[in-house]
């Protein structure tokens, strides 16, 4: 890996070298999306797998694995490297959660592009994230009661839009990203974001919830 940060402007070249034969800068690739796939493995880690491994132990199987199969990712003319090492990062999430507990994780793909990696469950990981924001003394009496309803609500919105709101929110995908990710148009991402931020925020309020500075 180089001893200096890596901008995102780096990447296209040092795709390019990777494709012309350079196999070391595939640690250079890795060091620059290394932050996000680390909020990505966080974010969707089963509270049971984090009381016995480290997100940073997930990030380096997944480095070793993206090593092994980056035949794969070469032989596509096209596509996101950093989609293609966060698909590699939910495989190796799901086939650690399944070593460590297991149990297989329930899909959060659902109805969600088919070669998507199986992880933890999306509305678990949404809830999770957002109990925080649902902070009046009654609420925070009721602890696991409203943890619980508020992963029943957000899993009654459409697998899509639970997915859409955790990579653009929570995982700082990009628009094209998440796109290309569940495998639908940019536009189709945008419109299906807006929507389900909106319901999302219905979700909340209803539940006496903050916004928390959703666009």
């Amino acid at each position: 890996m180089t001893g200096r940060p890596l901008a995102p402007a780096d990447e296209e070249a040092l795709v390019l070298r990777l494709r012309e034969g350079e196999r070391a800068v595939l640690g250079d690739l890795f060091s620059l999306h290394r932050q996000r796939i680390w909020r990505m493995i966080r974010f969707r880690m089963d509270r049971r797998l984090a009381a016995r491994i480290d997100p940073d132990d997930v990030l380096q199987e997944a480095f070793l694995a993206a090593r092994t199969r980056i035949d794969k990712f070469l032989a596509e003319p096209r596509g996101s490297f950093f989609v293609w090492l966060r698909m590699i990062a939910l495989q190796t999430l799901f086939d650690q959660h399944r070593h460590h507990i297991g149990a297989e994780m329930r899909n959060a793909a659902r109805d969600v592009r088919i070669d998507q990696s199986p992880s933890s469950n999306t509305s678990l990981c949404l809830a999770t994230q957002l109990a925080g924001t649902l902070t009046s003394p009654s609420q925070a009496a009721a602890g696991l009661e409203m943890m619980q309803q508020l992963e029943q609500a957000i899993a009654s919105m459409a697998a899509l839009d639970q997915e859409i709101i955790a990579m653009r929110h929570f995982e700082d995908l990009t628009n094209v990203e998440s796109a290309e990710a569940l495998g639908i148009s940019p536009t189709a991402a945008s419109n299906r974001y807006v929507r389900a931020i909106g319901r999302l925020k219905e979700i909340l309020t209803a539940l006496g919830g903050s916004e928390f500075g959703l666009a």
